[in-house]
């Protein structure tokens, strides 16, 4: 069960972070209102939540998951696979420290914590743009080393692994049609995604309920078949920069 929560309040520039979406420019003040309502959600769900402030020279830096690995034993601070993203760590590293023993990967390892996907004792690590095969085997040996296992799986198509695969309880995950044949997945109950709805897999369980992004119907219907509470968020803005409900906030 998690307790708390780290997010950061997105910085005034944050449309001029990393995207390759073309669905309109992002407004600040709705970017604002949806990232309370985030925060919020989070905190009524049990998490004690620690905000940190707006990072101006990093536009990205609200996506605070790609910067840090955090498990029960240890918190491992990533170094991000984007140049502009290098950085963004050090405030991450800084709040880390009260809640955990930190560990890094070194370059020339690069890990965002937005490929890493924990399920029970088992790390997912998606290797990818941003994720590269030193840095998996670098986090891989971290976390065998506090006794967890760990398998790297390729990221062909999505930004990050989560954009794609997520855990949603009762032994089930969440995938979009690319993953439902992965090799690396067996042993899991597959809902998989519409493609006209794929931006839904990044769907977060906190607490045995599910935070979903807001308007996809046919996903929603998939995953009331868990008998879970769910929670939708409009993520509008998050989504114009590539980003999704999971990258907003470090869990631990």
């Amino acid at each position: 069960m998690f307790q708390k929560a780290i997010v950061r309040i997105p910085c005034r520039n944050f449309a001029k972070g990393i995207t390759t979406q073309s669905l309109g420019a992002p407004d600040y003040d709705t970017m604002l209102a949806q990232h309370t309502t985030y925060t919020e959600t989070l905190k009524s769900l049990g998490l004690t939540v620690e905000v940190l402030e707006a990072e101006e020279a990093y536009p990205d830096a609200h996506f605070v998951e790609d910067t840090a690995v955090v498990f029960p034993e240890a918190a491992v601070i990533t170094n991000p696979g984007a140049d502009a993203r290098k950085g963004e760590e050090v405030t991450i590293e800084k709040a880390l420290t009260a809640h955990r023993p930190i560990e890094k990967i070194t370059a020339p390892g690069t890990v965002d914590g937005g490929d890493i996907l924990m399920v029970g004792r088992h790390f997912f690590i998606g290797v990818s743009d941003r994720t590269n095969d030193e840095g998996a085997a670098q986090l891989g040996a971290i976390v065998t080393r506090h006794g967890y296992t760990w398998s790297a799986v390729p990221v062909a198509a999505g930004l990050h692994f989560k954009s794609s695969v997520n855990y949603v309880g009762k032994n089930t995950l969440l995938v979009t049609e690319t993953f439902q044949d992965r090799s690396e997945l067996e042993g899991y109950t597959l809902l998989v995604l519409d493609p006209e709805e794929e931006y839904a897999g990044n769907t977060l369980l906190i607490n045995d309920t599910l935070i979903m992004p807001k308007g996809y119907p046919k996903t929603r219907a998939k995953l009331e078949a868990l008998e879970l509470p769910i929670v939708e968020i409009d993520t509008s803005e998050t989504r114009k920069m590539d980003g999704g409900l999971t990258c907003l906030s470090l869990r631990f």
